[in-house]
């Protein structure tokens, strides 16, 4: 059994299919057909059921594809931290983010750690946080970057300072709370509303329990579509107010939402129990600092 079986073997277990699997390793069916024969007979016990057109692990398999995700992790891990070693810090950052987490992200601090390491590249994935933590897991991104609330249970998370939800619309659209930089959520009620999916459920529990029906306008799956709406002077959009940087969207008037429950934060994330590269800690040490 060595780590190249290991890897064929997890492969196999993810795509659910022999072929999908010697695709994705490129390499033909018969061999890997071949490899998994081999570990079988290695270890003494069947890893995986075969249908015809599917298969699905065994009991043995399941406990296997558990060691093997952690031997192929830290023998990952470990490569990567000699190349650190080997490299003086040099190499390319791969990080996932939510698109609304831009204005937090490209702060005078993190201007300055890109001038203190000219040698790293970056690699940015953006998406939703469900998105960002799938990339985490299959290891497609060293950080993430994402919005409470989610399952914190699979990573070491780094809180940024609590948010308020915010109101923004143009100047065309009345003023829901004339002269006051904040508005209740009462004050809702009636206007047609722009809402990015991500907050739906935690939207509608406040609203319900404010005896509130919300108009909602439009729902989306991008907080820079949610703004982009409002931009057209459509309706009113609800978002993070870090989502929204006053310098890039000058025809956006914002106002916080007094509502306590109605507060989210950007996490940084990292899976736990794997290696984490230094210049990683040192971004994430500066995001965190800023």
């Amino acid at each position: 059994m060595d780590i190249r079986q290991l890897t064929y073997f997890m492969v196999i277990a993810e795509e659910g299919q022999i072929t999908a699997a010697a695709r994705r390793l490129h390499m033909a069916q018969p061999p890997l057909s071949q490899q998994m024969k081999a570990l079988e007979e290695e270890l003494g016990v069947q890893l995986l059921q075969r249908e015809p057109r599917s298969v699905t692990l065994t009991d043995a398999g399941e406990i296997l594809y558990r060691r093997a995700r952690q031997i192929v992790t830290l023998t990952d891990s470990t490569r990567r931290e000699i190349a650190d070693f080997k490299n003086g810090l040099r190499g390319t950052l791969s990080i996932g983010t939510v698109s609304s987490s831009g204005s937090v992200i490209l702060q005078p601090a993190l201007r300055q750690f890109h001038d203190d390491h000219r040698g790293i590249r970056f690699e940015i994935y953006d998406g939703n946080t469900f998105r960002v933590l799938d990339m985490l897991r299959k290891g497609l991104i060293e950080i993430g970057i994402v919005r409470t609330p989610f399952k914190q249970d699979a990573f070491d998370c780094t809180l940024l300072p609590e948010e308020p939800m915010v109101l923004a619309y143009t100047e065309s659209l009345a003023d829901p709370n004339p002269g006051q930089p904040s508005m209740t959520i009462e004050q809702l009620q009636g206007l047609p509303l722009i809402l990015y999916r991500r907050f739906d459920q935690l939207f509608h529990d406040v609203c319900e329990a404010h005896n509130l029906t919300p108009n909602l306008l439009c729902r989306n799956d991008d907080a820079r579509t949610t703004l982009l709406w409002a931009e057209t002077g459509l309706g009113y959009a609800v978002v993070p107010a870090s989502a929204i940087s006053p310098a890039s969207r000058p025809q956006l008037k914002t106002k916080a939402i007094d509502e306590p429950r109605l507060r989210t934060q950007l996490a940084v994330i990292t899976p736990k129990h794997r290696y984490l590269s230094s210049i990683a800690r040192q971004f994430i040490d500066a995001l965190t600092k800023a």
